[in-house]
Parts: C-alpha cells; structure tokens; sequence
C-alpha cells in the first residue's frame, strides 16, 4: 500500500476529561519550575505542542524512552523550541546511561541561564512532563535509586492514566538538591491528524479500545512493510510479507492459539464451534511490536 486509508475517523474522543485538568495544573506547576524534563517514545509525534509556550522560557531536556527498541538506522530528531529556548537531548549511544546524564545536564542548565524570582533558591525544581504512559514515574525512581539508593517514590504501570494528577515534590538528588515533580500524561486538546493519534496510541499513550485493535494492527502492518521491516514473517510463520491485515492475524491466530468459542444457531440446535479470535490476535501483534520482538522500529 502507498497510503494507509484511515475511513473518516475522528480523534475528538481520545482526549479524556482529567486530562484537561491535569493541564491546568501543570501550568500553575510551571511558575514554580527551574526546569522541564521532557519524556518521549518518539522524537516528533510522541511531543505535546499545548506546552511549547512554557518551553522556549525555560531550560528544557528530551529524554527519549525505550530507544533500545528504536530502528538505529533512523536519527532521531525532535521538534524544536520556541526563542530562546534552550533544548538539550539525552543522547541514548553515550557511554553514560541517559539516567546518569539528566541530573549533571539538568544542574548546568540552570546554573547557566536567569532564574529570576528563584535566584535566592539553592535547590531545583524540576518539572516532568510528556503524554501518558511514557515512562515520566519510571524516570523519577530511576533517578532516586541512582542518586539517593531510595526506592519507589510514585506509581508505574504498562497503562496510560496511572497518573492522576500532579503530585508533590519528590527529591531525587543531594547535590545539588533537585526535585522532580511527577506529572499525569497528557494529550494535546485536539490532535493534529489521526495519524499521530495512530502512533500515539501504538506506544500505549492512547487506550488501545478507543482507537480499536483491529486498526491500529492494520497502522502497524503498513508501517512495517513500508519501512521494510520483515521480522513478523517469520515469527508468524508466513511464507512472505502481507499487505493485507487479515491473513497475518489469521497465522497469528494459528500460531500462538487465540481461539474463542461461539454458539451457532443450526436447524438441529445450538452448536458450540471454535473459531479464530481476531481480535487477540491483533492484541498480540501490538504486544510483540511493544516488546520488540518484530524487530527495532521508529514511528516518526
């Protein structure tokens, strides 16, 4: 396929109500900040444009998450910030692992530009933002293990929404005394095209049932064969790559046992049949694209 033909759908509804809560909260949080850290699966579409305003006045940091399961043969970019703005990336392919990175970058960032009515303040105040089920909490543990040998400061989950609103300040460093302020994942109020939703929702920043299963595995299908990405023939047992949804979850189907029962309505009686579960196949092929396991892929 040249195109992937998304029928009409409309992104309105992926944009829950608490959502546009957590959004006002952040920004009264961001009068309070030093610094923003930035979390993202993908450089461009993973990125909420909503806050870019708040970006250009304050240091700002790019982690980019999961970059172990990114195609290394893609450079990651990322959108820019707005004047003077200062923007710098965690660079994933440094000998130093990007956990170790963020505190020592984050402390020259802000000694480096005005602080202004926080001149007088010795600690920092560092705000976590990206959209949901980016790994933001994840992020926020890693750093008090690393500098304070803490453990779990705040919830994790495979999920969007475990985050419900903004929490207090949790310390995750001695020198320089820094705290990093958890925040929920949050959608832009009206996304740019469906898409980004599409990509979004295939790194689990959308509820995969308000999206639909079964198209976001035909996105996933078409963005593989487009990038040449041929793994799944053989981890489904296809003898070449498809182009068509259904006869891949088909074999998928066949392959891992996702079968379901259905009672038929027959002359002679109800009859029990077993027949293919179409739609755990499709789960189970965003699970393995989520695992890495049909090979290393970059969305933008």
């Amino acid at each position: 396929r040249e195109r992937f033909e998304f029928g009409g759908r409309d992104v309105a509804s992926w944009f829950p109500r608490h959502m546009a809560k957590g959004l006002r909260q952040m920004r009264l949080a961001l009068r309070r900040a030093d610094c923003l850290v930035e979390r993202s699966h993908i450089p461009l579409s993973g990125r909420n444009p909503a806050l870019q305003e708040a970006l250009g006045i304050r240091p700002h940091v790019l982690v980019l998450n999961k970059m172990d399961l990114a195609d290394p043969r893609r450079q990651p970019v990322s959108a820019g910030v707005g004047p003077g703005g200062r923007q710098w990336r965690a660079q994933s392919d440094s000998p130093v692992p990007v956990p170790l990175q963020v505190v020592p970058m984050v402390a020259r960032l802000v000694a480096d530009g005005p602080r202004y009515h926080r001149a007088e303040s010795s600690e920092h105040n560092i705000l976590v933002i990206g959209v949901p089920n980016v790994g933001k909490s994840s992020l926020i543990n890693s750093l008090r293990r690393l500098h304070l040998k803490k453990g779990k400061a705040t919830a994790v989950g495979g999920e969007p929404g475990i985050t419900k609103a903004v929490l207090s300040r949790i310390q995750v460093c001695e020198k320089p005394l820094m705290y990093l302020v958890d925040t929920p994942g949050v959608l832009p109020p009206r996304l740019g095209d469906v898409e980004t939703g599409m990509k979004l929702a295939l790194c689990g920043a959308i509820h995969d049932h308000l999206v639909g299963e079964d198209v976001m595995a035909d996105y996933l299908l078409y963005t593989l064969n487009k990038q040449q990405q041929f793994r799944y023939v053989q981890r489904y047992g296809l003898g070449q790559p498809c182009d068509h949804i259904e006869p891949l979850l088909k074999h998928v189907a066949l392959s891992q046992g996702r079968t379901q029962k259905v009672k038929v309505l027959t002359g002679t009686g109800n009859v029990n049949m077993m027949m293919l579960n179409y739609s755990a196949a499709a789960y189970e092929f965003l699970r393995d694209f989520r695992a890495g396991r049909l090979g290393r892929v970059t969305l933008d």
